[in-house]
């Protein structure tokens, strides 16, 4: 089946715990790729899509799997991501190249905070999303505080697409407001589903529910307007175009509900991303920059007959080479053709082209424009382009996080070291928010990553897969620095030797950007030479000399964000001037004006959602607080309290073990990177004079 206007390349993503994997495996079931439902936890085989043994033991996704599935004529290629904040990347990734996505929630708990992040995550690729509330058996159900919170918390324009029929241990099944039928599954798994009428008592609510649907998706088609207002009867036809063009244009999010654990109403929801998600042809296009000219720019067509143009959004180094995972955007990708990797110019090879079906996969000879495949034995960096000679072009990258924890790890077994090695190598390469450098002071390893349980994935793999003992010393927060006012700079650089010397001189100032924002800069330059007076030339030497400068602040050695350089006025020499001595020059400036612009410590700080039973919600808060938090808000649903909180990072290690004491275990936390703020005098002075006893230490 190679139409593409029958293709759908979808993501499922969520807050942990929502039941993204438990969807995707009823998903598989429903569409006969596998013939046996396992569960996430529960003892069986795990869940198809969580194949790594952590990943079953845990019961979390840690990694994302892509799979294949028909349904009725559609295919669908998904890709379901881990919902723990920690593995963000493989959210950033998954939705990098796809053209849709299905967002859940869970009944119960409604917007969550890592809901927040994946939601900002779909709006920064515009990916088309449906939302699906799951959960609905649990006691505390309810779908319409959940979609209340959707259009609170996250500005969506959300509309029911059903209704329950029960709720809590009385689920049933939905009602479709569109056909105005009862759907209700039957058969052992509910492999079945059936369509009946609508129960008397809730027939009433359903037509309310009805009105209020075809109102909000009346907005999206002028005809279906016009028949309400007079109206007339309604076609199913009329309303369905509506709600494709509303989700496509990302001002509509139809909301679905069911419950993947109790196998209730996944097809309709099945339905509902074959008939709204976009397909490629549908989807935004996508454009590529020259490689050679990078104001160029070329749209992307969905052709298989059009020069090669792909993108590996994602790698595994395996025993018999890497897996490198890909998004056709463009042409048709052949075993046995050359290619070429856009960020090298070298030229590779295709080997064995693949199909993945979570860890298993299915040898193929070709994949056209609109598929997502695996390419064996390639070697790549996650983010290249790879095109044909006819396309030297270069896609844009994914968003990658910056990593706000370290540890220092070594491994007292000699022979362990090489392996050691290889294994963050491997790991490094596989995730760009896995970093890995030597302390130049002390010469240890030092890891960093985006939480606890990240770092703590990875060395557990590398006992695991590598037989590495590793000995992890103290957590490490990643403080940065920043200046607090303008400073100005006015600096000449000289050096007479035999021969031609050294001349530049730089003038102008540094300002304090905005470190508030994850997604902000860190660095930005300004030439304001006119004149002539620095040679354009050598302008790009001195943004360099500035840069380099970034790397270690004067009161800790942490690496400074948040400045702004403009350059304003210089000199040079016909004979000694170069790029050298501007780059020196530049260097000796930027330190000289962060002197005098009031350097400052910034601390990553933390937003931590827990949800705890009422009766424990004192004790909690008084710990947070206690740990600097500052409390945002508090919801109680049902006995439940979810607490909402930033908190510094270095006041959260161990937090796990202090609340599962308070609680009797019975509360779970989340925790992301929130933003970088000023540390406490007191704070500050302490980790200057920690990192002084450190460097002396090891001196």
């Amino acid at each position: 089946m190679n139409d593409l206007n029958a293709t759908r390349n979808i993501g499922i993503s969520a807050h942990i715990d929502s039941g993204k994997t438990t969807l995707t495996e009823r998903i598989l079931y429903y569409t006969g790729v596998i013939h046996k439902m396992e569960e996430v936890r529960g003892g069986g085989s795990g869940a198809t899509m969580d194949f790594m043994d952590l990943e079953k033991e845990k019961g979390i996704t840690i990694t994302s799997a892509a799979t294949s599935v028909y349904w009725d004529k559609y295919k669908i290629n998904i890709i379901d991501t881990p919902g723990h904040v920690d593995f963000t990347v493989e959210v950033e990734r998954a939705l990098r190249v796809l053209d849709g996505a299905v967002m859940i929630l869970c009944a119960v708990a409604g917007v969550q905070s890592q809901s927040i992040t994946v939601d900002r995550q779909m709006k920064r690729y515009r990916v088309p999303r449906l939302v699906f509330i799951n959960k609905m058996d649990r006691t505390g159900a309810d779908p319409f505080k959940a979609i209340s919170d959707l259009k609170e918390k996250l500005g969506h324009n959300a509309i029911a697409m059903q209704i329950p029929i029960g709720k809590e241990d009385g689920f049933e099944g939905v009602i479709d407001l569109i056909k105005m039928k009862a759907l209700y599954n039957e058969g052992k798994k509910g492999e079945s589903i059936f369509e009946k009428e609508i129960p008397e008592e809730l027939l009433e609510t359903a037509n309310e529910k009805r009105a209020e649907m075809l109102e909000c998706v009346s907005m999206y088609n002028d005809q279906l307007m016009e028949d309400l207002l007079e109206e007339k009867e309604i076609s199913e036809e009329l309303v369905y175009k509506a709600v494709l063009d509303g989700v496509n244009s990302m001002e509509l999010t139809p909301v679905y509900m069911g419950s993947a654990f109790k196998n209730k109403a996944i097809q309709p929801l099945l339905d509902a991303i074959c008939r709204y998600l976009p397909s490629p042809i549908s989807a935004t296009p996508m454009s590529a920059r020259d490689v050679n000219d990078e104001s160029r720019t070329m749209q992307l067509e969905p052709d298989k007959d059009k020069p090669l143009v792909c993108m590996a959004f994602k790698i595994t180094d395996e025993q018999f080479g890497q897996l490198t995972h890909i998004r056709i955007y463009q042409g048709t990708i052949r075993k046995g053709m050359n290619i070429y990797n856009s960020r090298t110019g070298k030229k590779i090879r295709v080997g064995r082209l693949v199909r993945m079906h979570s860890d298993k996969r299915e040898n193929i000879e070709e994949a056209s424009a609109g598929d997502i495949i695996a390419m064996i034995g390639v070697d790549c960096a996650s983010g290249d382009t790879f095109c044909s000679d006819e396309a030297r072009v270069t896609l844009e990258s994914m968003y990658v996080a910056q990593p706000v924890i370290s540890l220092a790890v070594t491994t007292k077994d000699t022979s362990s070291i090489d392996r050691m090695s290889k294994a963050l190598s491997r790991f490094m390469k596989e995730d760009p928010t896995f970093r890995v450098e030597s302390d130049p002071e002390s010469g240890e390893t030092i890891i960093s990553g985006m939480g606890e349980l990240h770092l703590e994935i990875y060395i557990e793999r590398m006992l695991r897969e590598y037989n590495v003992p590793i000995e992890v010393g103290a957590p490490q927060v990643n403080y940065r620095e920043a200046i607090s006012r303008v400073a100005p700079f006015d600096h000449t650089h000289k050096k007479q030797t035999g021969g031609s010397g050294q001349y530049a001189c730089v003038q102008g100032n540094i300002e304090p950007l905005n470190y508030d924002d994850p997604d902000a800069e860190n660095f930005e330059f300004l030439n304001l030479v006119k004149g002539g007076n620095i040679p354009s030339e050598y302008i790009s030497a001195c943004e360099a000399g500035f840069k380099d400068v970034m790397d270690k602040g004067p009161l800790a050695g942490f690496p400074m964000v948040g400045i702004k350089v403009n350059l304003e006025d210089g000199k040079y020499h016909e004979v000694d001037s170069s790029d050298m001595a501007f780059r020196i020059c530049s260097r000796q400036a930027m330190k000289q004006a962060i002197q005098k612009a009031g350097s400052q410590l910034l601390e990553p700080v933390m937003k931590v959602e827990v949800e705890t039973p009422s009766e424990y919600q004192g004790a909690i808060i008084g710990d947070l607080s206690s740990r600097r938090g500052v409390i945002g808000k508090t919801d109680v649903r049902d006995n439940i309290t979810v607490i909402t909180v930033t908190v510094p990072l270095s006041e959260m290690f161990g937090y796990s073990t202090t609340m599962r004491s308070l609680t009797q275990g019975k509360a779970t936390f989340s925790m992301e990177f929130d933003s970088y703020t000023v540390c406490p005098k007191h704070i500050q002075d302490e980790v200057i004079e920690a990192r002084k006893e450190k460097l002396k230490e090891e001196s």
